[in-house]
């Protein structure tokens, strides 16, 4: 037996991408993404049988996905992650108007650092 699961329509053998689901009370057909288990009411298809998927008259199509979307993060995602968390990284130093109490006067001030988490105690006390 293949682990890859296959398409539910006659004579097609392509992998499944997508689960299509019958909602009887409401008159919806749902499509979504290929479930984790195969159950015995709902049926896999693949790409091009997802595509195509009409409903009887009366009924409504909810699709889930969009199996054109990538599934994976882009480099952009990547690239903004990996800048995020060199920020977050980045010591922030403080302005030289340390004998003012301007907005930055109210900031805690770091006592202790263990790791990724710090020790703030309030400037006031």
């Amino acid at each position: 037996m293949s682990p890859v699961r296959r398409c539910s329509r006659t004579a097609c053998g392509r992998p499944a991408v997508a689960t299509l689901t019958y909602v009887y009370a409401d008159s919806t057909a749902v499509l979504g993404p290929l479930a984790t288990y195969a159950e015995p009411h709902c049926y896999d298809l693949c790409a091009e049988h997802g595509e195509r998927l009409t409903a009887p008259r009366g009924w409504e199509v909810v699709r889930l996905s969009d199996p054109s979307a990538p599934t994976r993060p882009s480099g952009d995602d990547l690239e903004a992650l990996a800048n995020a968390v060199r920020e977050a990284a980045r010591p922030h130093e403080r302005s030289g108007d340390s004998g003012g109490r301007g907005p930055r006067a109210a900031d805690p001030v770091e006592v202790a650092r263990r790791g990724h988490l710090r020790v703030l105690r309030s400037p006031d006390s």
